[in-house]
């Protein structure tokens, strides 16, 4: 994955921006993986990787405001905090065997997806939301690939399906903050 900044041209707001934007993402998926890990072995510290992995959420929206406010904010938190619900669920009814569940439950979570695709385009002209759609749908398809993986104890290979999920975040991450800059140069002036 190239970057897209110049690190020689790049201004400390837009290094911040960049850093805390790459932060929530990784928790993002670090938070998923402990999540689908306790859920998938009984682990008793399910309900509190649940609860910190929902808080990203929170986090995730809070970079949002100082460019879009308190409204957009709220949408963007309550859209990936679905996304994050919806994991859980589809994880679960996969553990059960229950295919009518995790079916239902894939098709919320895609449905979701496109949500968040179109969302991010409608407030920032700098995001495609076909481009990021298909970002999405990737983080999507890895992250059920790892819990899949991770269900049938297959350790190595969920390891290396999460590395990419990894690199799909910070390029998703990378987006964002790009698109932000765009829209808000004044806000990035040294």
């Amino acid at each position: 994955m190239k970057p897209w900044f110049n690190i020689e041209c790049m201004t400390e707001r837009e290094d911040r921006l960049k850093s805390a934007m790459r932060l929530v993402w990784e928790q993002h998926v670090y938070w998923t993986r402990l999540t689908i890990n306790s859920i998938a072995f009984n682990l008793p510290d399910e309900d509190a990787n649940t609860a910190r992995l929902l808080r990203n959420a929170t986090d995730m929206g809070n970079l949002l405001k100082p460019f879009y406010g308190n409204r957009i904010v709220e949408k963007f938190t309550s859209l990936i905090r679905a996304h994050l619900v919806i994991a859980a669920e589809l994880v679960k009814a996969a553990k059960a065997g229950n295919q009518r569940a995790a079916a239902d439950a894939e098709r919320r979570w895609y449905a979701n997806g496109e949500e968040i695709a179109e969302f991010l385009s409608r407030i920032n002209p700098f995001i495609s939301r076909k481009e990021f759609q298909e970002m999405f749908f990737e983080h999507l398809a890895l992250t059920k690939n790892e819990a899949v993986l991770i269900l049938q104890q297959n350790f190595t290979a969920s390891i290396e399906v999460f590395d990419k999920i990894e690199l799909e975040a910070l390029q998703m991450a990378d987006t964002i903050t790009f698109a932000i800059v765009k829209q808000f140069p004044r806000k990035f002036k040294i």
